[in-house]
C-alpha cells in the first residue's frame, strides 16, 4: 500500500486515528518537556550543591591560613607588649650571638632574670605549641645572621652576610604578605623538598622604631590537606592558594605548587565558568590583609559526572511514561473505533433498504446510547412506513391542491410550528430548534415595524447564527457583546445579517472545531460602533483591495460582494458619506468588519 493510500484510509478519514496521533503527540511533547525541565533543575541543583561544597572548602582554607597569619602577628605583638622580651629581642638582633649568650648567662647568675623571659625560649615554646610550623626564623638585619628553629631538630645559627649569600638582599625586598619560602633560605635550612608557605613580620625597636630584623614562620601544607580530606572528602576539583604575584602556595592536587599558576589572568574573569585546562567552575576568596587568594576549581565535566546517572534515570522514566500514556489510550480508542465502525456498517445497510438490521452493543456509554437510539429509530420508522406512509399516499391529491394555494406568512409560520412540534415529538431536538429559529427569522424579515432598533437587528443575527450553530454542532460558536442601554437606538434593517452571512459562506472552515464569530456593539459619544470579528479563512491582500475598491463604486455590477456593497451604500445614503463600512483581514487569521452610524432618536423607515 502506498503512503498516499495509507494516509487516506487510516488517517485522513479516521477520526480516532487522528485523536490518537494528536493525543500521542501532546503526551510525548509534554512528558519530554517535563523530563527536560526536571533534568535541568535537578542538574542545576547538583551544580549548586557542588559549588556550595567548593565554597565551604575555600572558606575553610582561607580561615586556616588567615589564622596562621594572625598567629604570626600575635608573636610580634607579644614581644612589643612585654618590656623584658622586647629588650631581649633588641639585644639579640643588635649584637652577636656570643655577646647575647654572655649577657643571658650574667642575668641568670645575677638572679636578675630567668630563661623563660628569653626570646629564644619564647619562640621555642611557640614551635612546640603548633605542630604545623616547620621553621621559625629570626633574622638580624644588623649582624646579618639567621637563627633557625626546626621542628624536631636542634636550633642553628647561620651567618648570611652579603659576601656569602643573597639572603640580606632578599630579606630587604621580601613583602609582608603570605608567600612561598625564599629559595636561598630554603637551601640554607634544607627544606627544598617540603611544601611550605611563609609568613613574615618585621621586628622593630620599640623606642627608636628602627627595624632590627625579621621574623619568618614556615608552615607545612599537610594540615591543609588533612583538613580538606576530613571535612570535604567528596569535593570535586582542587583548591589553590595563590600569592599576590600568582605563585602557588598550596595545591590540593599537587600539580602547581611552587610555580606561577599559568591561568592566573583567566581567574580575573567574573564568569561562573572559565576556560583553564578545561572549562571549569571557579570560586575565589581574597584575603587583603595577608595578600593571598584562595581559588576553588571544579572542572565542568567532573561536576557533570555527578548527575550523569540522573539523566539516564529520567530518560528511562520518561520512556516508560510515554509508553504507558500512549498504549493505554490506544487500547481504549481502538475499542471505540471498532464500535463506531460497526455502527457505520449497520447504517450503510439501512441506506440500501435493509430495515431489519439491528446494532448489537449492550454497553451504556454514548456509543451504546447511539446504537440503542438507532435501533429504536428503525423500529419507529418501520411502523411509520406500515401505518402512515400508505395513508399519506392516498391523500396525495389533497396535499397537492393545498400546496398550490397561496401561502401567506401566517400560514408559513403555522406550518413551521407544526413541523417543529412533530420533530420535538420524534426526539429530534436539534431539528426543532432549527425550525423555530427559521420561523422566527422569517417572521422578523417580513414583518413591518415603525421603529426598527439595534436590539431587533442583533436578535435577527442571533437567530440566523443559531441555525448554523445547530447545523455545525461543535464546530461553530458565536458570541454577542453589547451594552443593553443602546438596544433602543434606531438602525437600518438587514445591515448586519449580510455581513454574518458573508463569513458563513466564505470564511467558515468546516474541517476545524474552533470556528468563532464575535459581534460587539458600543456607543462612542454620538455614534454606535459595531464590529463583526471572526477567525475564519481571511482575505488575501489583493482580494481585500479589490473588495474595498468595489465598495466605493456605487454603480458596480455583478453578484460579487453584493451584500457588502448593499449595506455600505444604504449606510452612506441614510447617514452620509462619513459613515459606512471598514474591512480588515489577514489570511489564515480572520476578518473584522466594522460599521458606524450616528445615534438618533428620529424614527426611520423600516426598509431603506
Amino acid at each position: 500500500m502506498s503512503p498516499v493510500n495509507f494516509y487516506k484510509n487510516y488517517i485522513k478519514n479516521n477520526m480516532f486515528t487522528k485523536i490518537l496521533l494528536l493525543f500521542a503527540a501532546i503526551t510525548v511533547v509534554t512528558i519530554l518537556s517535563v523530563s527536560y525541565l526536571m533534568y535541568y533543575f535537578l542538574s542545576q541543583t547538583a551544580v549548586r550543591d557542588e559549588l556550595g561544597n567548593q565554597r565551604e572548602a575555600v572558606e575553610r582554607v582561607e580561615r586556616y591560613i588567615n589564622q596562621k597569619y594572625e598567629t604570626v602577628q600575635s608573636y610580634v605583638n607579644d614581644l612589643y607588649r612585654s618590656t623584658t622580651l622586647s629588650d631581649d629581642a633588641s639585644f639579640f638582633l643588635m649584637n652577636s650571638f656570643d655577646e647575647y649568650m654572655a649577657k643571658r648567662i650574667d642575668r641568670i647568675i645575677g638572679s636578675r632574670g630567668s630563661n623563660s623571659d628569653s626570646i629564644l625560649s619564647y619562640f621555642k615554646k611557640r614551635l612546640e605549641d603548633d605542630t604545623d610550623i616547620e621553621n621559625i626564623i629570626l633574622y638580624s638585619a644588623e649582624k646579618q645572621y639567621i637563627y633557625v628553629y626546626k621542628q624536631g631538630s636542634m636550633n642553628k645559627l647561620y651567618q648570611v652576610n652579603s659576601a656569602r649569600s643573597f639572603i640580606p638582599d632578599v630579606m630587604a625586598l621580601e613583602s609582608l604578605n603570605v608567600t612561598l619560602p625564599n629559595e636561598w633560605v630554603q637551601k640554607l635550612t634544607r627544606n627544598e623538598e617540603s611544601q611550605l608557605f611563609s609568613i613574615r613580620s618585621p621586628i622593630n625597636d620599640m623606642r627608636t622604631y628602627k627595624n632590627l630584623g625579621q621574623l619568618l614562620v614556615y608552615f607545612r601544607t599537610e594540615g591543609l590537606h588533612q583538613m580538606l580530606s576530613s571535612q570535604s572528602p567528596n569535593m570535586k576539583g582542587y583548591i589553590l592558594v595563590l600569592s599576590a604575584d600568582g605563585q602557588v602556595l598550596f595545591d590540593s592536587s599537587s600539580k602547581f605548587y611552587g610555580k606561577r599558576y599559568p591561568y592566573a589572568e583567566e581567574l580575573l574573569n567574573p564568569k561562573e565558568t572559565v576556560e583553564l585546562e578545561e572549562e571549569s567552575y571557579i570560586t575565589t576568596l581574597s584575603n587583603n590583609q595577608g595578600g593571598f587568594t584562595v581559588v576553588g576549581i571544579a572542572p565542568k565535566a567532573e561536576v557533570a559526572a555527578t548527575y550523569e546517572g540522573l539523566r539516564s534515570t529520567i530518560i528511562l522514566a520518561a520512556l516508560a511514561c510515554v509508553l504507558f500514556a500512549v498504549l493505554l489510550p490506544a487500547v481504549v480508542i481502538v475499542n471505540y473505533s471498532k464500535r463506531t465502525n460497526n455502527i457505520i456498517r449497520f447504517m450503510r445497510k439501512v441506506e440500501t433498504g435493509d430495515f431489519v438490521a439491528r446494532i448489537q452493543d449492550p454497553k451504556e456509554d454514548q456509543l451504546g446510547q447511539i446504537s440503542q437510539s438507532f435501533n429504536e429509530m428503525l423500529e419507529k420508522l418501520t411502523k411509520y412506513i406500515d401505518k402512515v406512509y400508505k395513508a399519506e399516499i392516498n391523500q396525495k391529491n389533497a396535499e397537492l391542491s393545498a400546496l398550490q394555494a397561496r401561502i401567506n406568512p401566517h400560514f408559513l409560520y403555522n406550518t413551521l410550528e407544526v413541523i417543529r412540534m412533530r420533530a420535538l415529538s420524534q426526539g429530534a431536538q436539534d431539528v426543532g430548534e432549527m425550525i423555530y429559529s427559521l420561523s422566527v427569522l422569517f417572521k422578523n424579515m417580513v414583518q413591518t415595524k415603525d421603529n426598527y432598533t439595534l436590539k431587533d437587528e442583533l436578535e435577527a443575527c442571533r437567530l440566523y447564527l443559531e441555525l448554523f450553530r445547530i447545523r455545525y454542532k461543535d464546530k461553530f460558536t458565536y458570541e454577542f457583546d453589547w451594552e443593553k442601554e443602546i438596544g433602543a437606538i434606531p438602525m437600518i434593517k438587514m445591515s448586519l445579517q449580510p455581513l454574518i452571512e458573508n463569513y458563513i459562506v466564505h470564511g467558515l472552515k468546516t474541517d476545524r472545531y474552533d470556528n468563532h464569530i464575535l459581534i460587539t456593539a458600543v456607543r462612542e459619544d454620538d455614534r454606535v460602533h459595531i464590529e463583526i470579528r471572526d477567525n475564519g479563512k481571511g482575505i488575501t491582500a489583493d482580494k481585500l483591495d479589490s473588495i474595498l475598491k468595489r465598495l466605493q463604486l456605487a454603480e458596480a455590477s455583478g453578484e460579487e460582494s453584493f451584500g457588502l456593497r448593499s449595506v455600505n451604500e444604504r449606510l452612506k445614503l441614510t447617514y452620509g458619506n462619513k459613515f459606512g463600512m471598514d474591512i480588515q483581514s489577514k489570511p489564515g487569521i480572520g476578518t473584522t468588519v466594522s460599521i458606524d452610524f450616528p445615534v438618533t432618536e428620529e424614527e426611520m423607515e423600516s426598509d431603506v
